[in-house]
């Protein structure tokens, strides 16, 4: 039952309702009949959650030297492009939960899915929707694992066309395999001259030219966008659970650095409790040129014990 089918229901129920009661009890076929329908719908709704999310769908569209109007496209350029992006958004997923293995299959890939489900129109292209295990599977009301990361990988690729600080952000929070996978996506569009529409929700991103596409490349390159594991010594400061931030002063330098707390610390409100506590972290530190550096905090620290004085 989508959402929209729901919405029907409760209307139709508060109709039903509505009207029982202004039947007068003379009316006993018509009461009969208006009762057992008031029924049917409660029993199909209590068979529901009580919030819905319908799975998320993404249109993607492309245009170029592989377009044909909107007639076609031509199937190795599609298969590898769309390919490309289905890879991006699954490592983007999976690094939520966890961060990702330097190589090796990306984990629980057969839960971060889409499927090709549509033509989509505007020149030539695919709506592509998250795939459930069973045609009913609905979520709870919020966002999914893949609705969140067709979301974040939009505003990574929005990113590449706007300033450092903001690709700065984006890559900061994102997997290092899922940056490669993105690359691998605009290696493609830009080795055939081809551009793209992504649209997800209510907003829309698109490349201009091939020479947007090339430019987005280059900033994503390991020679623009360096990424490096550090470990660093220090104390909290303090810590914000919900956003998952931190505030670290670093020893001896006495310098305080802000960042993110990575997926593999389950419980940031902890870290409150060792607050201005001797310790080791480590984290990767994301810098788009010469610009302001990014850190998100990898692993829970290492408790360092404050030396013992000797007797005097």
């Amino acid at each position: 039952m989508t959402r929209q089918d729901r919405l029907q229901l409760i209307a139709e129920l508060s109709f039903l309702q509505e009207r029982l009661g202004e039947l007068p009890e003379a009316a006993r076929i018509t009461r009969m009949s208006t009762l057992s329908r008031i029924r049917a719908i409660e029993e199909q709704l209590a068979q529901e959650p009580a919030n819905l999310s319908e799975p998320a769908i993404v249109r993607i569209t492309f245009n170029g030297r592989p377009v044909i109007g909107s007639h076609g496209i031509f199937a190795e350029f599609g298969m590898k492009a769309v390919t490309h992006f289905s890879d991006t958004v699954a490592a983007v997923a999976a690094s939520m939960s966890a961060p990702l293995a330097a190589t090796g299959p990306i984990p629980d890939r057969e839960q971060h899915q889409l499927l090709i489900t549509s033509i989509a129109q505007g020149s030539f292209g695919f709506e592509l929707e998250e795939y459930r295990d069973e045609p009913n599977d609905q979520l709870p009301e919020g966002a999914s694992p893949m609705a969140l990361a067709l979301e974040r990988t939009q505003n990574l690729l929005q990113s590449t066309v706007g300033t450092d600080d903001q690709l700065a952000d984006s890559a900061a929070e994102t997997d290092p395999r899922a940056l490669a996978r993105l690359r691998a996506f605009l290696q493609t569009l830009a080795d055939n001259e081809a551009v793209c529409t992504i649209q997800y929700q209510d907003r829309g991103f698109r490349f201009t030219d091939v020479g947007q596409v090339r430019n987005s490349l280059a900033r994503l390159s390991r020679d623009n966008l360096h990424e490096d594991e550090r470990t660093l010594d220090g104390e909290f400061q303090g810590v914000l659970p919900k956003g998952r931030t931190f505030e670290f002063r670093l020893t001896p330098e006495d310098e305080v650095i802000r960042g993110k707390i990575g997926p593999a610390i389950p419980d940031p409100d902890a870290l409150n409790a060792r607050l201005h506590q001797p310790a080791r972290i480590k984290v990767m530190l994301t810098r788009v040129g010469d610009g302001r550096p990014r850190f998100t905090l990898l692993e829970t620290p290492e408790w360092v014990d404050p030396p013992v004085p000797t007797p005097g």
